[in-house]
């Protein structure tokens, strides 16, 4: 076999595998709602479908203390810096058991904003969250709010940093 039909076929193998991943990807989309975002795995499954009296949407990774998700809108003051924003929000799982606060690091994907790691304790499992504050317009912020077992979470980082470089306004 000559090179050029080697690298002929490694071409086609890795063209296979882009779009065995695209094909593997699934899309959530709502009319009740005004965003968007890409879900890597079939293993993400809705558990509250948004409504006109609640437009919050949750999702599980198998099991609840594996990956868990929650989507909200924040309205915020129009001159509302992103870190007080963070901090108002961190206020809520402060009081959790062994709570631990980890840096904040800025993000970029569709829509720009920040991350803000924890960790804490429930039910003795070591237990961390990830949450993606994206900033829609100068007086909306989307929360994505992942949780889950730490070394889960963990694991799950690629997927969740995929969800929300996805996420956008429709």
């Amino acid at each position: 076999m000559n090179k050029n039909k080697f690298h002929f076929l490694v071409l086609i193998a890795v063209l296979a595998l882009c779009a065995a991943n695209v094909a593997a990807q699934s899309a959530f989309s709502d009319p009740v709602v005004e965003y968007t975002f890409s879900l890597p795995e079939e293993k993400w499954t809705m558990t509250v479908k948004p409504s006109a009296t609640n437009p919050n949407v949750e999702y599980v990774y198998g099991d609840r203390r594996d990956g868990f998700l929650t989507v909200r809108k924040l309205t915020v003051g129009k001159d509302a810096v992103l870190s007080d924003v963070i901090q108002d929000e961190s206020q809520n799982v402060q009081l959790r058991p062994g709570y631990v606060a980890n840096k904040e690091e800025n993000f970029a994907g569709k829509l720009r904003g920040s991350v803000f790691n924890f960790e804490y304790v429930a039910s003795s499992r070591p237990m961390a969250g990830r949450y993606y504050f994206l900033r829609a317009d100068p007086t909306t912020v989307y929360v994505l709010r992942f949780s889950g077992e730490k070394d889960s979470l963990r694991s799950l980082r690629p997927q969740t940093d995929s969800i929300a470089r996805t996420f956008s306004l429709k």
